[in-house]
Formats: structure tokens, sequence, C-alpha cells
């Protein structure tokens, strides 16, 4: 099972620098589609992303119709589009892997999405930029049943880019029984330390 998150045209290094870290830390594949609001070799990246960017699974691609095509060779089938634009609760969607005890009698009005678990087993969450969210083709293309959003208060605009992401990826991990976490980290025992230049 691979999480993908796919971030369009995003402008702020630091949200995309602490977004290399949490795929890194969690196992993500990283896909960026331009245009970026920054180089990849931007100081503010690299500070957000600490020593992360060798960890990380990052692709960068030209357009959205090249992220998605990389998405379907991946095999990632369930591809999601966070907006706040007539969407469904990001919550009400299941990402889970039922086990054998596990009751899967449950219900949602998104797409099948157990049955989409059993069939491929990779996720993608799409979401857009700090500015502009994602525009109305991508979200066209991805389909209206698998539009999601986080909860807000009614008169709030939008959630920070990369706390979004933080809070999609680990809620669907969390679905996912924590795959590949085995209870410890390597800490600072081989951290090397940031070099601004």
């Amino acid at each position: 099972m691979t999480i993908h998150i796919v971030l369009v045209a995003p402008k702020m290094p630091s949200n995309t620098g602490n977004i290399i870290r949490l795929c890194a830390n969690s196992g993500a594949q990283l896909h960026l589609v331009r245009p970026l609001g920054f180089e990849l070799d931007d100081k503010k990246l690299r500070r957000a992303g600490l020593d992360y960017h060798e960890y990380a699974n990052l692709q960068v691609h030209d357009d959205w119709v090249a992220a998605r095509k990389a998405l379907q060779a991946a095999d990632c089938h369930v591809v999601t589009a966070l907006t706040t634009k007539l969407s469904k609760p990001f919550y009400d969607y299941y990402f889970g892997r039922p086990s054998a005890t596990e009751n899967t009698d449950k219900s949602t009005d998104a797409i099948d999405s157990e049955t989409a678990s059993h069939q491929s087993p990779h996720i993608a969450l799409v979401f857009g930029s700090e500015t502009a969210g994602l525009a109305d083709d991508i979200r066209e293309d991805i389909g209206a049943d698998n539009w999601l959003r986080l909860p807000m208060l009614a008169d709030s605009r939008s959630l920070n880019l990369s706390n979004s992401v933080a809070i999609c990826l680990y809620e669907i991990w969390r679905q996912q029984g924590f795959l590949g976490d085995e209870g410890r980290s390597i800490g600072y025992d081989t951290l090397t330390v940031y070099d601004p230049k």
C-alpha cells in the first residue's frame, strides 16, 4: 500500500519542505506538479525539510496530465481531491483495509472505497496551491464523488497546506494500521546537521 501525496502548483517552499519531511517519515510518495513557486534547491525548502530530502520519494511532473499518468503507472486507482468546493467530509471516506475479523459492512456515500481498497492498495490525495486551490479541470478529472474536505467552521476559508496534508496522511495511515511503523525511530543518532548554505 502506497499513499501518494500530490501537490499541484505549490507556492510556498516552507510548506513543501514540511511535506517532504512528513512523506519521508511516513513512507508516502510525494508528487510535485509544475509550475512550482520556488526552485527545488530553495533555502527555505531545504530548511523546512531539514535532512529528510534524501529519504523522501519525490517525483516532479510538468503538468496534471503527466502526474495522472504516473499515478496510473503506479497502479493508483483511488484518487481524491481535497477541496472546499461542494465536497464530502474527509472522515466519511474509508481508506482502510478490512481485516478478516473486521465488520466490512460500513456504509459511506463516497465511492465503494472498501472495494477499491481491495482492488488497489494505492491511494492518492491531490491538493491545490495555497492561494488558488485545485483548478476546475483537475477536480472534474478526479470526479465529484472523490472531492473531500476537512471539517472547519463555516466562516473559515482554508487550512494551511502542510497541516492539511499531515491531517489527511496520518488518518489514512492510521486506517491502514500504520503499516511500516516499528514503534521506534532512529531519532538523532544519525542526524545530519542542517547546513543553510
